[in-house]
């Protein structure tokens, strides 16, 4: 089943609001189950969404809050995706941004966390998702990213982790998975954002990232993960987080990734879909309205790409780097 293709001029505010609000209420259905490795995610990019789209308060907040703290897994000393799951690091970066933007960091034990996240680096400086071993340069991210929101950077390797993340850029200037992976938007988005918030964007060969990332946009406007692939709305914020850290956003047709993005909505029901005419999903709103924040679509908040996080929040715990969106634009 397809969503409809009609497209829009316009941001649907209302739309997308109702739709996230709804996301989980209809626990009966096997989709709902077949997801819940990524609940606390959705509940992260949800909120998100609803922050930048200037309605924080259109889900409860204790509710999320007692939601974040059912998914600790006290054996770990982090959060899991879902209650009685085990704990991981995706998961646990996302609990604590709904804490920090919800301000209720004081519910969580910070040196157990702090604790979980040291443990899962190697000697190599990757980190691992959780104690299985699967290692990749998101999980560098999450852990650069959560040890910063938890004031605990002084406590990281960074030598060691700066070392590893150099070893996984390309020479296009991109960064893959791992040493030798394929450069690929969202890693370089992993990569990038963890060297600003380490202060070491000295690392990156900002002229040929920057022509890697525009070279991603495709005629129509809509922008892929890495060479002879569909354009995805996801992109939007991968490829312009990067290019805003970078201060290259006018490097890219900004226009004409704002209609794709805007045409990739479901017009009916709410929510923004991968490309025009699919399924809607959360991951998709929030990256959708994402690129639109850092584009300067008119009526939305400011969007930190460097932790994605509402700018305000980063900015209130002093955490703002120096990257550059376009101008907010007005109604």
């Amino acid at each position: 089943m397809e969503a409809k293709a009609d497209t829009a001029d316009r941001l649907l505010i209302p739309l997308h609001v109702s739709y996230i609000q709804k996301l989980g209420e209809n626990q009966d259905d096997l989709l709902y189950h077949m997801t819940s490795h990524l609940r606390l995610n959705a509940v992260y990019w949800g909120l998100t969404a609803l922050c930048v789209m200037k309605h924080k308060d259109a889900l409860d907040r204790e509710q999320l809050i007692d939601f974040v703290m059912s998914c600790w897994d006290e054996k770990a000393g982090a959060f899991g995706a879902h209650p009685r799951h085990d704990a991981h690091m995706l998961p646990t970066l996302s609990g604590i941004q709904i804490l920090i933007i919800h301000d209720a960091l004081d519910r969580l034990d910070k040196e157990r966390v702090i604790s979980f996240i040291l443990s899962l680096q190697s000697p190599s400086g990757s980190f691992s998702g959780d104690r299985f071993g699967e290692t990749d340069t998101r999980f560098c991210y999450c852990a650069v990213s959560a040890l910063s929101l938890l004031g605990a950077l002084d406590r990281l390797d960074i030598n060691k982790t700066v070392e590893y993340i150099r070893k996984c850029k390309n020479f296009d200037g991109g960064y893959g998975s791992d040493v030798g992976g394929e450069s690929h938007a969202s890693q370089v988005f992993t990569c990038v954002g963890a060297l600003a918030i380490l202060n070491r964007l000295d690392e990156v060969d900002s002229e040929t990232l920057a022509w890697w990332l525009s070279e991603r946009q495709l005629p129509n406007g809509g922008l892929n993960g890495r060479p002879e692939k569909l354009e995805d709305v996801c992109y939007s914020f991968w490829v312009l987080s990067a290019l805003s850290i970078l201060n290259k956003m006018t490097w890219i047709d900004g226009p004409a990734l704002e209609r794709f993005i805007l045409s990739s909505q479901d017009n009916d029901a709410g929510g923004i879909a991968d490309r025009p005419g699919d399924m809607p999903d959360v991951w998709h709103t929030l990256f959708g309205v994402a690129g639109l924040s850092l584009l300067g679509y008119p009526g939305l908040d400011d969007l930190d790409p460097v932790y994605c996080m509402p700018k305000e929040v980063i900015e209130r715990i002093g955490l703002r780097k120096g990257w550059v969106a376009l101008p907010r634009r007005s109604e």
